[in-house]
C-alpha cells in the first residue's frame, strides 16, 4: 500500500486552471482508486501499480 500526493500548476494557462483540475479529478474518480483532496494537492491510496497507472 502506498500514498502518492501530487499537485499541478499549469504555468502557461493563465490565472484560471479549474478546467484542468476538473479534467484531472474526473480521470482520478473514474479510476476507482481511493483519493483525498487537500489544500495543496491530491492524495491517491492503493497498490503501487494501481496508483501509478492513474
Amino acid at each position: 500500500m502506498i500514498l502518492l500526493e501530487f499537485s499541478m500548476s499549469p504555468m502557461d494557462k493563465g490565472e484560471s486552471v479549474s478546467e484542468y483540475v476538473s479534467r484531472s479529478l474526473k480521470i482520478i474518480d473514474e479510476s476507482g482508486v481511493p483519493y483525498r483532496l487537500n489544500p495543496m494537492g491530491t492524495v491517491l491510496e492503493g497498490e503501487f501499480d494501481e496508483v501509478i497507472g492513474v
